[in-house]
């Protein structure tokens, strides 16, 4: 049907330590009022975000929970447990006569679209999705 396209190897391994080994350092944004940051970690590392609002002893519950459930949230690439790309392919099989097209790319504002190519780069740079050729 056509050519396969290049699929990263599942065995090969990223460099990147999870956030249990090494702490990630993340830029952190402005919230709202009703939101407030604490850390799982010493010094100020791995934030999380919860209810300004909670009781001392609600926050305290609640991060002893996060803190023992600390590797089910990823704040690196190698923290997200995945199937690889490899295992997870599918191809879209056409009949004989259909002809492709192309939908127009919907706009975005451009803070919308400088986030997105942030993500998009940080997923292409970990393998977790890679590019095709669009020609035949």
């Amino acid at each position: 049907m056509g050519v396969k396209p290049n699929v990263p190897d599942p065995k090969t391994k990223i460099l990147i330590l999870p956030s249990n080994e090494s702490t990630p350092s993340l830029e952190l944004k402005a919230l709202p009022e009703h939101l407030t940051y604490t850390y799982l970690g010493k010094r100020e590392t791995l934030p999380v975000i919860i209810a300004s609002h909670l009781t001392r002893k609600q926050e305290e519950s609640l991060m002893s929970v996060l803190r023992k459930h600390r590797e089910a949230i990823g704040w690196t690439m190698n923290d997200i447990k995945g199937i690889s790309p490899a295992i997870v392919q599918y191809r879209i099989h056409l009949d004989d006569d259909a002809t492709p097209r192309r939908d127009p790319q919907c706009r975005l504002n451009p803070l919308m679209q400088d986030a997105m190519n942030t993500e998009i780069l940080k997923l292409l740079d970990n393998g977790i999705i890679y590019p095709i050729s669009d020609s035949q």
